[in-house]
């Protein structure tokens, strides 16, 4: 799958990482898009279901005390002063470390991932994953 060879070598991550991060910005995408929104994005993106299958759960399990504040500032730092939207990207903060990733690893798989959509599916798609995923909006 091209975004996971894209993710590897460009992060430095290992495929089960690539697809389990990807995985989780898409079912992120998917929960908090339309279905027809997110229909377009499936469209762009060939095995996206097998990449959604792939991602580990983001809500934390019981580590919800220093460790999961600790990840918060470190995602809000790698994320810079537009960190309003920190909420749904923190929550994928979980989920990567279950995958063996530290939470700025989230802000740098968005990217990857946006400029894999939009080489996929264009300026649209790419704007209608953006608007889920850029914590400044």
């Amino acid at each position: 799958m091209e975004l996971v060879q894209m993710l590897t070598s460009n992060l430095g991550v290992n495929e089960d990482q690539a697809k389990g991060g990807a995985g989780m910005l898409f079912n992120m995408a998917k929960e908090q898009l339309g279905t027809s929104e997110f229909q377009q994005i499936a469209d762009a993106v060939p095995g996206i279901g097998n990449l959604i299958s792939a991602a580990p759960s983001a809500d934390g399990g019981g580590d919800s005390g220093g460790g999961v504040m600790g990840m918060l500032g470190g995602l809000a730092s790698s994320l810079g002063e537009n960190a309003g939207g920190l909420g749904s990207l923190a929550t994928l903060a979980g989920g990567f470390s279950k995958l063996g990733l530290d939470a700025e690893m989230v802000g740098k798989f968005v990217p990857q991932v946006l400029q894999y959509v939009q080489n996929q599916g264009g300026d649209g798609v790419k704007n209608l994953l953006e608007k889920v995923l850029s914590p400044s909006t």
